[in-house]
């Protein structure tokens, strides 16, 4: 093959012969070229563009804040159910309190809902955990009303036990009232301070509420007596005893055996003289009594 070269400089020209071996070096030498030209294109292109590593790493990075997002709300899902779980109990706790039927409420049962399909949506994971958090706020918010509710009412039942409104005898006839009336051994009009009851001897006389015992000896009006105070400033007196069973300081309970029936101090037979006294002040006992009742 032969070349021939030009030259506007030169007024001659030059030829150049290319044999086979010139020919495919030549060719191999500009597809060489052509080559390195492509790569150099296709470099360029790549690197306006993510690699398979940032594709990879991204990849990752989203499953990552997927993990963190659901670890999130296990936690926040763990800490409701505990919170419900609480008030449940305390749920329970008030029912029993008020005096309620636990099966008006079913704390253990979840509540049942329904109502027809209208339309489906999707809720993002931000959005679930504001949800979460608005309903923990609100849980915890009702927790701490109920159990400053539950507080009232033990206070209230606890006052309630304090009061002597349970009878002294669970068996005994009413024979005497509180206030003025004829003494039944001057024959003349008198004050009686408490309410007597007629019973056999030795029969059990109870508590009308918890308290301390804070007198349990012989006195020469009431005889055997047994004094417990249910604070307050509030007494109460079983006297005449055949028996004293409490002793002093002892933490006696409502309805709890403290003497039992006999005719001893100033007695005309087998009773119980009960008194209740507010502030060293005799109070009616039956005004208690009809309390408990009513």
């Amino acid at each position: 093959m032969n070349v021939i070269l030009v030259s506007s400089g030169r007024a001659g020209s030059r030829s150049i012969y290319l044999g086979g071996r010139q020919l495919i070096l030549l060719m191999l030498l500009f597809l060489s070229l052509a080559a390195a030209a492509v790569l150099g294109v296709q470099h360029a292109l790549v690197r306006g563009l993510p690699d398979g590593s940032m594709l990879a790493k991204s990849e990752v990075g989203k499953n990552k804040f997927e993990r963190s997002s659901l670890d999130m709300l296990a936690v926040k899902l763990g800490e409701m159910q505990a919170r419900v779980q609480r008030l449940d109990a305390l749920g329970g706790r008030l029912v029993k309190l008020t005096g309620m039927k636990p099966s008006e409420f079913q704390f253990d049962q979840p509540p049942a809902q329904g109502g027809p399909l209208l339309s489906l949506s999707t809720i993002s994971s931000a959005t679930l955990v504001q949800q979460l958090d608005a309903l923990m706020h609100v849980v915890d918010d009702r927790s701490d009303k109920l159990m400053a509710l539950e507080t009232l009412l033990m206070q209230d039942q606890l006052s309630q036990e304090l009061l002597p409104s349970s009878p002294p005898l669970s068996d005994g006839v009413f024979t005497s009232n509180f206030g003025w009336r004829v003494d039944p051994f001057t024959g003349q009009s008198a004050m009686h301070e408490g309410v007597d009851f007629m019973a056999e001897a030795g029969t059990d006389i109870h508590a009308a509420a918890g308290g301390v015992v804070v007198y349990a000896d012989t006195h020469p009006q009431y005889g055997n007596m047994i004094e417990v105070d249910h604070g307050n400033d509030i007494v109460t007196r079983y006297a005449h005893a055949s028996k004293l069973l409490a002793r002093v300081g002892q933490v006696v309970r409502r309805g709890e055996i403290v003497a039992r029936v006999g005719s001893t101090g100033r007695s005309t037979g087998n009773h119980l003289h009960f008194e209740v006294r507010y502030k060293g002040i005799a109070q009616n006992p039956v005004r208690f009594l009809q309390n408990a009742a009513s």
